[in-house]
């Protein structure tokens, strides 16, 4: 049975996916939510970047990494995910977003298509072997129709060689479904 939470299952799959020492990246900490299931998975060893253009979403990802003891875990990043390449170096093993607004936020500050788009590709370029990136596209406030249809006009071009590209919908929703996109890097020697 799937669970009610869109996010809550994209956890469920992406789990195995974090080791102990895994380099992960939220390109949108929001409430802070995917950053503490990353700093919890990925352990001691572990580094975590969470991104966000919203004091209060830094700070709100700041106040539950506090309350879970994991803030060294963590590096907060007050900046937008398209500049992902000033501030991670190295290859990045788990990455999500979701896209759309701060859930109890300020709905008029949203994801654009241009800056989505260019923390897509640079995620994309930076996943290791067995890499996952997944993006969550919320569609139903202004601007989200145009920034699925980019990024998922840019998802679908991705090397089938190189990369799988899953795409679950809810195609029984009326209202504006969401959708989840997983991409991963294959591995070279195909194991």
């Amino acid at each position: 049975m799937l669970k009610q939470s869109i996010t809550v299952l994209v956890k469920d799959i992406i789990k195995d996916y974090i080791n102990e020492g895994s380099v992960c990246v939220d390109l949108t900490a929001g409430n802070g939510n995917d950053t503490l299931f990353m700093a919890e998975r990925s352990g001691d060893l572990g580094r975590v970047y969470a991104f966000d253009i919203q004091k209060q979403a830094i700070n709100n990802t700041k106040k539950l990494l506090d309350k879970h003891k994991l803030e060294n875990r963590v590096t907060l990043i007050f900046d937008g995910h398209e500049k992902l390449d000033k501030y991670v170096e190295e290859n990045i093993d788990i990455a999500m977003a979701n896209f759309g607004y701060l859930p109890s936020g300020n709905k008029e500050i949203i994801t654009k298509s241009r800056t989505s788009l260019s923390a897509v590709k640079s995620t994309v370029s930076k996943l290791s072997e067995r890499g996952v990136l997944s993006l969550v596209l919320y569609t139903g406030h202004m601007g989200s129709q145009e920034e699925r249809d980019t990024i998922m006009d840019y998802i679908s071009k991705i090397d089938e060689k190189k990369f799988t590209v899953m795409n679950i919908t809810y195609p029984n929703r009326t209202a504006s479904p969401p959708e989840i996109v997983f991409v991963y890097k294959k591995s070279c020697n195909r194991g």
